[in-house]
């Protein structure tokens, strides 16, 4: 797709990318990560609180991505990454950092959560390393 000159909707961009992943997938696992990282036992409504959401929406996505090998989750118990799904949140945790690093310099502001959030989805690791590599120069 890069350097392709051809012009597609988002939808249109994320099938020809047959990623195995959605953006509700990424945003999952590394809140997942997050949580794993901190110490805390990962449950459903943990998720639900943070993320947001109704916990049936955690149970019907964390059910989902243990299907694919990204988590292990009993019903009503503890969500535990597996060794891919580990694999991938880091590298959620790093890229979201890196934007939100890169977001805070080119704005001068304490808080770019929510616009690095948005943005996060679309960014290929090319373009996160450099964007890294950038800031470190800021």
């Amino acid at each position: 797709m890069a350097g392709s000159g051809e012009f597609y909707t988002q939808r249109g961009y994320d099938t020809r990318d047959g990623g195995a992943l959605t953006t509700a997938m990424e945003d999952y696992l590394e809140m997942i990560c997050r949580i794993a990282r901190s110490g805390e036992d990962v449950r459903v409504r943990a998720l639900s609180e943070r993320l947001h959401v109704k916990p049936s929406s955690v149970s019907k996505m964390t059910a989902h991505l243990d299907a694919l090998g990204y988590v292990s989750a009993e019903r009503y118990g503890i969500i535990k990454l597996t060794e891919a799904g580990r694999g991938i949140g880091d590298y959620l945790l790093y890229r979201h950092d890196v934007v939100e690093k890169f977001l805070r310099a080119l704005n001068g502001t304490r808080d770019e959560t929510e616009q690095a959030e948005r943005i996060e989805h679309y960014l290929d690791r090319r373009t996160v390393a450099n964007l890294e590599r950038l800031t470190r120069t800021m």
